[in-house]
């Protein structure tokens, strides 16, 4: 019985959304290497492998141990390499293919001293996003990155990869095409520019808005979306998914009633949610939306309420007088979470709809 926060999973809504973004990588000729940073299972991690995938995406060494532990043997980690992990990195490289990111020369020279086994590496290419990896158009630093890995006995230079960031932040579906457009000439032109010298590299894109909603791949090579698996209602909001394809809900005991404020209190705050809003554009912050959730499934998003504020462990639903009445004090919740890649990292319970608890990295 569940009776405090726990996230619950939709499996068949999941599959469709995997059995989906497989089929559009197919038909673009594309290798599909999600990003399991979303769901952080190794039990989900079966229903992509049920469906063909054999090649995964993960955001840290201890992640990638996770799933290698798991059975998993091509494992790219996209963030930034840590030389401070470089015990792990060695341990890792030794059992699987082990694929990293680098942006910088100083870091290929560090392993060119400690690095034990091979290693695959991509250049990390800015393409607009501006959070890390080499501005696109400094031909001369990634060059000199280029030169620094073929110069490195363990190192294999394996192509450009970039995270289209930005599209989170795009107003409207035709920004994201735009963005989109842009990054297929930055990373084609990149690839050409290097092929000469480099014949076997290859360009790495990945993010959930492009990759949902444009069918073109031009001069692409390897498609890594992850929060496709679950979507959230950021994604719908925007229009990247539509309500039955959002797979998660975060169920939520009612502790108290204030019926002066219209407000309710469930036990579920920032330590399971994270503090990610969508703002209104009224002066009030969104946290979730709220759903009707019987234990096995949820309903579709319910006007009159919303999750309005978040502290530690309590979150607070502004409702309507008569979504007030109908909801009561001992019963569950199902709040559809902002973003559910940050909803899985804070909880520790996952389950799905049928009651079957789900492995998680932790």
């Amino acid at each position: 019985m569940i009776n405090k926060p726990s996230l619950i999973v939709d499996k068949e809504k999941c599959i469709r959304n995997i059995r989906k973004m497989k089929a559009k990588a197919d038909k673009a000729n594309v290798l599909f290497r999600p990003h399991f940073k979303t769901h952080q299972s190794a039990s989900i991690g079966k229903w992509f492998r049920e469906e063909g995938v054999e090649a995964i995406t993960v955001s840290s060494i201890s992640m990638a141990k996770y799933f290698a532990d798991n059975g998993w043997k091509d494992i790219s980690v996209a963030f930034p390499l840590n030389i401070l992990e470089m015990e792990e990195i060695n341990a890792l490289a030794e059992r699987i293919t082990l694929n990293l990111l680098v942006e910088s020369v100083g870091s290929v020279r560090f392993l060119k001293h400690y690095l034990s086994s091979n290693i695959n590496l991509y250049i990390k290419i800015d393409t607009g996003y501006h959070r890390t990896g080499i501005w696109c158009e400094n031909i001369e630093e990634i060059q000199n990155v280029v030169d620094e890995i073929k110069g490195t006995e363990k190192t294999e230079f394996i192509g450009f990869l970039t995270h289209s960031g930005q599209n989170y932040h795009a107003k409207d579906e035709e920004e994201i095409r735009n963005n989109h457009g842009e990054v297929l000439r930055i990373m084609s032109e990149l690839k050409d520019y290097f092929k000469k010298d480099n014949p076997n590299i290859i360009s790495s894109i990945g993010d959930t808005p492009s990759c949902s909603i444009v069918e073109e791949y031009y001069g692409i090579d390897e498609l890594r979306p992850g929060n496709f698996v679950f979507y959230d209602l950021d994604g719908f909001i925007q229009g990247r998914c539509d309500d039955d394809e959002v797979a998660v809900t975060m169920a939520c005991p009612v502790v108290a009633k204030h019926d002066e404020r219209k407000e309710i209190i469930i036990y579920g705050g920032g330590v399971h949610f994270s503090k990610e809003y969508i703002d209104t554009g009224d002066g009030n912050k969104l946290y979730g939306s709220i759903v009707k959730f019987d234990g096995e499934e949820w309903t579709p998003i319910i006007a009159g309420g919303y999750l309005a504020s978040l502290s530690q462990e309590h979150g607070v639903l502004k409702v309507s007088e008569e979504l007030f009445k109908e909801i009561e004090i001992g019963e569950l919740l199902g709040i559809v979470p902002v973003h559910s890649c940050m909803a899985v990292s804070c909880i520790s319970d996952m389950f799905t709809t049928k009651g079957e608890k789900l492995d998680l990295f932790k």
